[in-house]
C-alpha cells in the first residue's frame, strides 16, 4: 500500500487531522451519524497506518516502542528531522 517512508508519514498526518477535527466536531454534534461513520474510518486507518510505519520504519512515538531487548525509540530520525523532498 504505502512503500515509500514520506507518503505514509504525510498518510498519517492527513488521519490525524481528519480524526481530530472530526472530533471536534462531534463535540457539538454528538448524534451526528455521518461524522460518527467518518471518524471511526479514519480512526481504523490512522490505527493500521501508524501500525505499519512502526513495523516498517521504528516507533513513531515512544508509546510504539514494542521491542524489549531495545529501546528503538533512538535508533532512526525521529519523524519531525526527516527531510521531506520539495519542502512539502
Amino acid at each position: 500500500m504505502y512503500h515509500d517512508r514520506i507518503a505514509l508519514l504525510k498518510r498519517i498526518q492527513t488521519l490525524e487531522f481528519c480524526a481530530i477535527e472530526l472530533a471536534l466536531f462531534l463535540d457539538t454534534h454528538p448524534c451526528d451519524t455521518a461524522a460518527l461513520k467518518d471518524h471511526k474510518c479514519f480512526s481504523q486507518e490512522l490505527e493500521e497506518c501508524r501500525k505499519l510505519y512502526s513495523e516498517k520504519y521504528g516507533p513513531l512515538t515512544h508509546e510504539d516502542n514494542k521491542r524489549e531487548d531495545c529501546w528503538r525509540w533512538i535508533e532512526e530520525p525521529w519523524p519531525w528531522e526527516i527531510e521531506y523532498e520539495g519542502g512539502n
